[in-house]
């Protein structure tokens, strides 16, 4: 099984993850998704699509503000 980490933030993201995570192949071990934001009127905080995907599945997101300040990443 190949370990796979996924970059993704918009929706078109979601069926490429949705068929690593129910691939027999692949095993996503991550999600690198941008943080939340806050959007309209309320300015309420709202995940990314990939980010609800990532949780509904257990997988392990991870949140950069930079990716090019983040050594971590």
């Amino acid at each position: 099984m190949i370990k796979v980490v996924f970059w993704g933030t918009p929706s078109i993201g979601l069926k490429s993850l949705e068929y690593l995570h129910n691939s027999e192949k692949f095993e996503v071990v991550g999600v690198v998704t941008q943080p939340d934001r806050p959007q309209s009127r309320g300015m309420k905080m709202t995940a990314s699509p990939v980010k609800e995907c990532a949780l509904k599945y257990n997988i392990p997101v991870y949140q950069p503000e930079k990716i090019k300040k983040d050594r971590e990443c």
